[in-house]
């Protein structure tokens, strides 16, 4: 399809439902998101590195013993705001409960949410996701960096309604820690 046949296509307001019918439908792996206040985002598929990295988070997780089925991979989360709901899919959640089968999951159960910058989310991630992960109240919120070291920084909810940064390190190194010392059960 064209980008002027998506032009004329495109309703005036995209919900929620939309967003979900527009990830099922691409063929070429794209996720669609869209924030609080109605701006929707195109985000391409994922690299091998991206997914290396998330699946390394994820194995850690597990094997730290963090039940399965509350830790996701790109899974829908409904990030409440004050004109509406928008849905972001974060590489990676973590969940207090296996949050309940829907697309657009809400957040009141969520520990965690995991970030992978690629090329061109750098601002999304750092900034615009990092201020509606912390305006819907997620206790914590870590954005890994595609550097040489594969930096994440690790933030948490302060009384303020910010994310404050609690600690940077390297995959390496926390891949060396126990999760216990992060995250609240």
């Amino acid at each position: 399809m064209s980008a002027e046949a998506v032009g004329m296509h495109m309703p005036a307001v995209v919900t929620l439902d939309d967003v979900a019918t527009m990830n099922a439908a691409d063929p070429n792996g794209h996720r669609y998101e869209t924030s609080p206040e109605g701006v929707l985002s195109v985000v391409p598929p994922p690299d091998s590195e991206h997914a290396i990295i998330a699946s390394r988070i994820f194995a850690w997780l597990i094997m730290a013993g963090w039940p399965a089925e509350r830790v996701l991979q790109a899974v829908g989360v409904r990030v409440p705001g004050p004109s509406g709901d928008g849905g972001r899919i974060p590489d990676i959640t973590v969940w207090r409960k296996p949050p309940s089968r829907r697309v657009w999951s809400a957040v009141a159960d969520l520990v965690l949410v995991v970030e992978i910058v690629s090329p061109g989310s750098e601002t999304m991630d750092s900034v615009t996701k990092a201020r509606e992960y912390a305006s819907a109240g997620i206790p914590r919120y870590w954005v890994v960096e595609r550097d040489g070291a594969q930096t994440v920084t690790l933030h948490e909810l302060g009384g303020d309604g910010r994310y404050a940064e609690h600690a940077r390190m390297p995959l390496a190194w926390l891949l060396q820690t126990a999760p216990a010392d992060h995250l609240d059960a």
